[in-house]
């Protein structure tokens, strides 16, 4: 289907050119209303119903949902990706999008605006072509931080008239199918000590000396919860204040992966077992997100069976790492299948153009047979 492939190159090259960096990651960054407002004309221009659902506390985090014409008793499947990027630092220059055979680099284009494109491009196919299914777009802000768009966007779709019987989450994953994800939590502990001159150390109870014994345990600790799938790790450490003080307090951010079905908000019993009852440390849970596994049956595995015996793939891909497809799955069966490429976060990003290509094209193929479900 070179048409769609085309489409979803053209519009890639045109997403890695908008500035759409995380504000709540990068301070003053430019976010994701150029984006929106973008993909709001093209949408629009395609016959799609759109919707621009702000979030943020003054509105200045826009998703967008976009609802096909069509029968509503086709089945209907959400196509979900996210428009925010990490930061660009090191980048020479992040928003020119630059094809090197098979490759096209810039700040995005694997993470995740190559599978944006492509379900956009797909999308608009589907309804050109009149394919009983409803393909809606769910693009969303803030994904790479606090989620903000994928929540106000699911709160939003029973007022949009939207019921999903399946989700499609097009993150990449070099279009095999996710079969898990793990989930995360971070805890931040502060640990109390006794202030005193440190030439009389004595006098003073070290905060920093009880923070390194905590890091040892941590790194013990760690190995068993690797061996059962998670990791455990200290990325933030603070203490102290002065030379020739002995410090009186230190803290760290302490990140417990877990794997699916494993409660995370767990974490702090998780992170108390580990610390000294004699030291009264304080714990608090700053953050978490359980895992998700890939359904077994109904919906989901349907699509995933189908989209895998396109793309030549299957459900191999066990996510180190969070995505969204939790949340989805609060609201029907998910899957996450999308095209990557290299150097996600990093300052050499790429994404494969082949698969941005066979991506597009299989989710016409699977789809325009229609998709499972139906109301």
């Amino acid at each position: 289907m070179p048409d769609v492939e085309e489409q979803a190159v053209t519009l890639l090259s045109e997403l890695v050119g908008i500035d759409s960096v995380n504000p709540g990651l990068v301070a003053g960054a430019a976010g994701e209303p150029r984006i929106v407002e973008h993909l709001d004309a093209r949408l629009q221009r395609a016959g799609f119903d759109t919707t621009v659902v702000p979030a943020g506390a003054s509105g200045e985090r826009p998703s967008l949902v976009a609802v096909p014409p069509g029968r509503p008793e086709w089945p209907t499947v959400v196509l979900n990706g996210h428009l925010d990027t990490v930061g660009v630092r090191g980048m020479a220059a992040p928003f020119e999008p630059r094809v090197d055979g098979d490759r096209l680099h810039g700040r995005g284009a694997a993470d995740m605006k190559g599978g944006v494109a492509a379900v956009v491009a797909a999308a608009e196919a589907l309804v050109a072509q009149g394919a009983p299914v409803r393909p809606v777009l769910a693009l969303v802000a803030d994904e790479e931080d606090a989620n903000v768009g994928s929540e106000v966007v699911i709160a939003a779709l029973p007022r949009l008239g939207v019921r999903p019987d399946v989700c499609l989450v097009a993150e990449p994953t070099d279009v095999a199918l996710c079969r898990t994800l793990r989930g995360f939590a971070v805890v931040r502990v502060d640990i109390p000590g006794k202030a005193a001159h440190s030439s009389q150390p004595e006098l003073g109870v070290n905060a920093v000396t009880r923070l390194g014994h905590l890091l040892a345990a941590v790194d013990e600790r760690a190995v068993q919860v690797r061996s059962v799938g998670g990791d455990l790790t200290v990325t933030v450490v603070r203490g102290g204040e002065s030379a020739f003080v002995v410090p009186d307090q230190a803290e760290c951010l302490v990140e417990l992966r877990t794997t699916p079905g494993q409660d995370s908000a767990r974490a702090v019993d998780e992170v108390r077992a580990l610390l000294d009852p004699a030291w009264e440390a304080a714990t608090e849970l700053v953050a978490h997100r359980d895992g998700w596994r890939l359904d077994a049956s109904g919906p989901a595995a349907e699509l995933a069976a189908r989209l895998g015996e396109v793309l030549g793939t299957g459900a191999t891909f066990d996510a180190p790492y969070w995505m969204e497809a939790p949340l989805w799955q609060e609201v029907c069966p998910t899957l996450v299948c999308g095209p990557s490429g290299g150097g996600l976060h990093a300052v050499d990003e790429w994404v494969d153009l082949n698969q941005v290509r066979a991506f597009a094209s299989a989710l016409v193929t699977v789809l325009s047979e229609g998709a499972p479900g139906g109301h």
